[in-house]
């Protein structure tokens, strides 16, 4: 059994409409978000071995502010494919990554994000979790667990969605 933690980047900041949207940054409510979602993965012993990032400025600063709340965490994999990626080109990084990581998270961008959640999920995700098919909110996160022994078996329609949670849930 196989772990896969999606999380979407938090709040990003529109305040410099020249900046190109690569380079935004996160706002004030996307740098308080972080760390919360950081807290409610470390609690439930939610712990990457392995991380895949979006290479914008959203998700790599998303990923260092919630990565001290889990205490033991990787150095993180700066992947350009993950940036506004699909829900295929998610599935190739997800079954390239590493035999030796039992729980992978990839951090991405709606709409891919919740696409790829649905799409990994089998039928009957719970209530509480079937809701980021809907709309995956800034700084959510979904965990879904995985009936593989190695990445690269894994198919869409098999993971079994294991909890999904926001920030506002936090608060």
């Amino acid at each position: 059994m196989r772990r896969v933690i999606l999380l979407r980047h938090a709040k990003s900041s529109w305040a410099d409409p020249d900046l190109a949207d690569h380079d935004r940054p996160l706002n004030k409510r996307g740098r308080h978000a972080a760390p919360l979602i950081g807290a409610w993965l470390a609690d439930r012993g939610f712990i990457p071995d392995h991380v895949i990032c979006s290479s914008s400025a959203r998700t790599v600063e998303t990923w260092g502010l919630l990565r001290p709340a889990l205490r033991v965490a990787p150095a993180p994999e700066i992947e350009p494919r993950l940036y506004h990626a699909d829900p295929d080109a998610m599935l190739d990084l997800l079954r390239g990554a590493p035999d030796a990581a039992q729980t992978v998270m990839l951090i991405g961008h709606e709409p891919g994000i919740g696409a790829f959640a649905e799409r990994l999920s089998a039928p009957g995700a719970p209530p509480g979790c079937a809701r980021a098919f809907a709309k995956f909110p800034t700084a959510a996160a979904a965990v879904i667990d995985l009936p593989v022994s190695r990445w690269a078996e894994t198919e869409l329609g098999a993971g079994r969605f294991h909890a999904f949670a926001t920030p506002r849930d936090l608060a």
